[in-house]
């Protein structure tokens, strides 16, 4: 894909976040998608491509009126829509489809027409992992970080740090689930989890969804909002067992994509000026941070407790509040997008002075997925 030939020209979350029980899965699908129209001045008749995950591409398509050219229904966990993006800037270029509406929509919460998400006995999950008794992810991403702990000499204060910083994110953002101020000590006396995560190391259980549209540069200029430029794009894949990962200390995913998307796009690791990490959980950022390279191994959890992450930081990151913070229903990526998007365009609430570069990067399952995508505000 050849930088900047996509764009971004709508972009909307759901009309109300956290509870919703009024509204399905598809209802939540639905609201982001129109939301997301309004933004770009569209009706559905004008969208011919559809990409979702969490819910049926063809379901989404029916119940909005739209008969698409272009269709992906990729789901691979809480990044699938940073790989929408990709997919659908490609098909753009291709001239599949010339005007893509990218949804997502979660009853996490409410769990109204949600999906039930159990690992069935067959699957590898269910032989290989279940077995020995995790229950869910909040156990089985502990297997990772454990050997992270081990390795790098993070301290349990180091780790807590990052649900801080974004709670102070979180505090400037009106839409935020949690906005309290919270200190290191208030996250290592919240309830034990399963060690080493606290209780407020854990991401939400909200109810939400958000929807982008895509369109090539040369007719974005005619949007009523300033486009938002798709400057590189990656993606890759791991393993669906996190007890099989090649390196407990780094995502071998995260790492293509995010080479491969700073490759594509041609940016140098200081010209990123606001970064969003999926953050189901606080160690996330720290493995985002290392395996995109803008830190060394085992340095991200000194260069959060330094500040740099923070407001006034060179490297604002999660500026919305995060998983931890913002919201989280399920399949954090979309929000990590709406973000960048707001950052780019100049109305979030916590706003970055002259943010023109932004990067939102995904996990998908237990480290098992990663998309990276790269964003600008000023046309390669």
């Amino acid at each position: 894909m050849k930088p900047g030939s996509a764009a971004i020209v709508g972009a909307a979350e759901t009309t109300e976040m956290g509870r919703i029980p009024e509204l399905s899965v598809l209802g939540l699908h639905a609201d982001a998608a129109l939301n997301a129209l309004a933004d770009a001045g569209l009706s559905p008749s004008d969208i011919d491509g559809v990409a979702t995950a969490g819910e049926s591409p063809t379901a989404l398509a029916w119940y909005l009126g739209i008969t698409p050219t272009w269709v992906d229904g990729t789901t691979v966990g809480g990044c699938s829509f940073m790989l929408h993006v990709r997919h659908a800037a490609a098909a753009i270029a291709e001239g599949l489809c010339k005007t893509v509406l990218i949804t997502h929509g979660e009853s996490g919460r409410s769990r109204v027409g949600a999906a039930r998400r159990a690992s069935q006995p067959s699957s590898l999950q269910g032989q290989f992992e279940m077995p020995y008794g995790p229950v869910g992810p909040p156990t089985l991403f502990t297997i990772p970080v454990l050997r992270y702990i081990k390795e790098t000499g993070l301290s349990e204060e180091k780790l807590a740090q990052v649900a801080v910083v974004q709670r102070d994110w979180a505090a400037r953002n009106p839409r935020a689930s949690f906005r309290d101020p919270i200190t290191v000590e208030d996250v290592l006396t919240s309830r034990m989890i399963a060690w080493p995560f606290r209780l407020l190391m854990c991401c939400l259980v909200t109810d939400g969804g958000g929807a982008l549209i895509l369109t090539s540069a040369e007719r974005a200029r005619d949007f009523p909002q300033a486009p938002v430029y798709v400057l590189g794009t990656g993606e890759s894949v791991e393993t669906p067992l996190v007890s099989q990962m090649e390196d407990f200390t780094s995502s071998k995913a995260f790492r293509v994509a995010g080479k491969r998307a700073f490759e594509e796009s041609g940016i140098r690791h200081d010209d990123v000026d606001h970064l969003m990490i999926y953050d189901a959980f606080a160690h996330l950022p720290l493995y985002g941070l290392e395996d995109l390279g803008f830190v060394g191994r085992g340095e991200a959890g000194d260069f959060i407790w330094e500040g740099n992450t923070a407001e006034g930081g060179r490297l604002p990151l999660n500026t919305n509040g995060g998983g931890l913070s913002y919201m989280h229903s399920g399949m954090y990526g979309m929000y990590a997008l709406q973000e960048s998007v707001r950052q780019l365009r100049g109305t979030a609430p916590a706003q970055v002075p002259n943010a023109k570069i932004s990067i939102a990067h995904g996990v998908g399952g237990m480290f098992g997925a990663s998309g990276t995508i790269v964003l600008g505000n000023e046309a390669p």
